[in-house]
């Protein structure tokens, strides 16, 4: 007679140590302990905050950063340049809802972000451009020779 056992994967998936098997005790002990799946976790950890994305790029004269801040107001935007340090901070706001709306899905994020970013050159202040056009923010900042550092708020423009 044939014994008949559930298929649980391969030897190999199985052995000991296995990353299969590792992972099946992650997921077992993140259940145990935050009292979910890992899909619900990672969930509820990650997919509520906010922090754009970022692309930065140098010429020869000036350092170019594009930032992703769709569906933020421009007056909730600020940019800051000191000592060096490039900072990005805003707050995208969540959209009030009617009463009696139920979510089937809810993946976007919102809150307050700030991006600090250590730039390789100095910059001439008084000549940075920032503009807001269609959810990216575009700052050109310009290199300049040595000279005081000082605290910079930049003004974006529509």
């Amino acid at each position: 007679m044939f014994n008949l056992i559930p298929w649980r994967g391969t030897e190999e998936e199985m052995l000991p140590g296995s990353f299969a098997d590792i992972r099946r005790k992650f997921d077992a002990l993140t259940s145990r302990f935050f009292g979910a799946d890992r899909w619900e976790l990672q969930g509820r950890l990650y997919s509520r905050t906010f922090s754009p994305p970022i692309d930065m790029f140098e010429t020869e004269h000036e350092i170019v950063v594009k930032a992703d801040i769709p569906g933020i107001d421009q007056k909730d935007v600020t940019v800051e340049l000191g000592d060096g340090v490039l900072t990005i901070q805003g707050e995208k706001r969540e959209e009030k809802k009617d009463g009696g709306v139920s979510h089937c899905t809810a993946e976007r994020s919102f809150g307050r972000f700030s991006r600090s970013f250590t730039l390789p050159c100095e910059i001439d202040g008084d000549k940075v451009e920032a503009k807001y056009k269609d959810g990216v923010l575009s700052l050109r900042l310009p290199k300049a020779g040595s000279g005081k550092k000082k605290l910079i708020k930049i003004a974006v423009q529509s």
